[in-house]
């Protein structure tokens, strides 16, 4: 180290550890201990680590794969998917995942947006190797996991691999290991660059945050893909040695997961509202033991007060919230179990999704930047080691995405008094009715207080007259029978008029992503297919416009 200027000390090196590192930690910790299940198949850590080894000899040796190239990997959830993980990292090579439920086509546009030079891909999807290779000329080598003709076998190759190691790479902090991927939901996917040290900062905040307390003995449930937030959670629980289980089938077998958290004791598992929603609401929660589960984690989307209840009556304390994007990998605020409450009730904080997480802070900011006063609405900020390097090769993006060092979400929000932020919607949710501001999510939850109504999501329309009215479609509980009359006379004094939806449709159910989420692009594009929008906007009367 040498003196600055200043008088300060400056670093030599932004050298951090290789994130790889953390299964060779658990492999010298306990070596025999159970790394992974899937199905009737187990790995020990020792085991574990040798296949990861094996396979980044093999991208090394066979394959010529350097620090900086990308591997591109299409596959449903499994070992072959976890292990590319950890040997991309080995050799300093940025793990590129796909969602599996992509078309060819999708995954082509990702190949290429990512400069893949490589792909590891599961025997199910050649039509997603050909386009890749169609439209993606640097790819020099695809690996198929299980029998195909595309590539030779992943599981062929650990075998003539193993025992081979090689060293890990160097890394800096800002050295990238991840593309994640964007939904897409506004737009192409954007890939976010994700880094060796600012992974190691995520690990260790969800450690803190999240799940605090977490060892060798606990084991955690993977309900999601590991191509998102799943697989950040799984890279977390690598760090301490905790048991990994997959579900043994690509379908999400509800009855499945309750028996794995039983046979397993599992401690841990993070999913979404909607995934939530259906496990504690499913007669398998009542008959299987789950008093193992300390942490239910959820985040991807605001979860329902009356969702939260039900859930909490189910599970008891134990939910987790958090509030995050990919590009800050979840790291925005958390919402522990000590301030989930299954009943209102003086104290009870309603709506929010928590404070900041440990070394993040976050800042409410008008469309100038300037920093909003407590419960005034604006754009959610933040700033810490959790925030990505920006999106690779899309520098319009990123002008967008930061501003004076703040990370912009997209999503509306305000805060109170005591820092706990609120979130009203993402900025392309909300719509101007008459000149005033109106945010779905609070419209929703309302509505969502009908005990016929199972889902629900309002979007704004262009209207003639008022400039944008709301419409909602909704989703009855199984067996319940509920109108528009009824859902209008429920929110009667609930809200100001001029919130109040003009119409309500009814659906068997709503579109959701492939990570399980309810987004208002997928709805809108439903609409629109069956013809839904015109016969609204023909059906409308003009509105009534008071205030209160």
């Amino acid at each position: 180290m040498t003196a600055d200027p200043k008088g300060g000390v400056a670093p030599q090196s932004l050298r951090v550890m290789n994130l790889s590192h953390f299964v060779t930690q658990a492999a010298r910790r306990q070596p025999e201990g159970v790394a992974l299940v899937w199905g009737e198949a187990s790995w020990s850590w020792s085991a574990f680590e040798a296949r990861i080894d094996a396979m980044a000899a093999a991208l090394s040796t066979r394959f010529g794969v350097t620090k900086g190239d990308r591997i591109l990997v299409q596959s449903q959830n499994g070992n072959q998917m976890f292990e590319s993980m950890f040997a991309c990292f080995r050799l300093g090579a940025v793990w590129v995942p796909t969602n599996f439920r992509q078309t060819p086509d999708e995954v082509a546009y990702l190949a290429k947006a990512s400069g893949a030079t490589g792909m590891i891909c599961n025997a199910a999807f050649p039509e997603h190797v050909a386009a890749s290779r169609r439209d993606c000329a640097e790819i020099g080598f695809v690996i198929a996991i299980g029998d195909a003709d595309f590539g030779p076998s992943y599981d062929g190759l650990v075998e003539e691999f193993l025992g081979q190691k090689v060293a890990e790479a160097s890394v800096d902090r800002d050295d990238p290991c991840w593309f994640f991927f964007t939904s897409g939901t506004t737009g192409r996917p954007k890939a976010a660059v994700l880094t060796h040290g600012q992974m190691a900062f995520v690990i260790n905040n969800h450690l803190c945050d999240l799940m605090p307390g977490l060892t060798a003995d606990d084991a955690a449930l993977v309900v999601a893909p590991l191509s998102h937030g799943a697989g950040v959670h799984q890279l977390t629980q690598v760090a301490r040695g905790v048991k990994t289980i997959l579900l043994p089938t690509e379908r999400f077998d509800i009855d499945m997961a309750w028996r794995l958290i039983e046979r397993w004791r599992v401690s841990t598992l993070f999913t979404v509202p909607t995934i939530l929603k259906l496990l504690t609401e499913h007669e398998a929660a009542s008959r299987y033991d789950h008093s193992s589960l300390r942490y239910v984690i959820y985040a991807g989307a605001p979860m329902y007060r009356e969702d939260q209840k039900r859930a909490l009556k189910t599970l008891g304390p134990v939910l987790v919230q958090y509030f995050g994007l990919g590009e800050v990998t979840g790291a925005i605020t958390v919402l522990p179990p000590a301030l989930h409450a299954a009943e209102d009730g003086e104290g009870v904080r309603l709506g929010t999704c928590g404070g900041e997480r440990t070394g993040m802070q976050v800042s409410i900011q008008d469309e100038a930047g300037k920093e909003m006063a407590p419960f005034e609405t604006g754009e959610i900020c933040c700033t810490g080691p959790a925030v990505f390097v920006g999106y690779y090769d899309n520098p319009e993006a990123n002008a967008k995405a930061f501003r004076d060092g703040w990370f912009r979400t997209g999503d509306l929000g305000h805060v109170d008094a005591e820092g706990f932020l609120y979130i009203t919607g993402r900025a392309s949710d909300m719509y101007i009715s008459g000149g005033s501001n109106v945010y779905p999510r609070e419209i929703e939850e309302k509505i969502l207080m009908h005990p016929a109504v199972n889902e629900v999501a309002v979007l704004g329309m262009p209207d003639p007259l008022w400039g944008e009215i709301g419409i909602a479609v909704c989703v009855a509980r199984p067996g319940a029978i509920v109108t528009e009359a009824e859902i209008a006379a429920h929110l009667d004094g609930k809200m100001a008029r001029y919130k109040l939806p003009k119409r309500y449709l009814f659906w068997e159910s709503l579109p959701k992503s492939a990570y399980g989420k309810i987004t208002k692009k997928l709805i809108r594009e439903e609409l629109e297919r069956r013809g839904d929008l015109g016969a609204v906007a023909a059906d409308i009367p003009s509105p009534d416009r008071q205030t209160a």
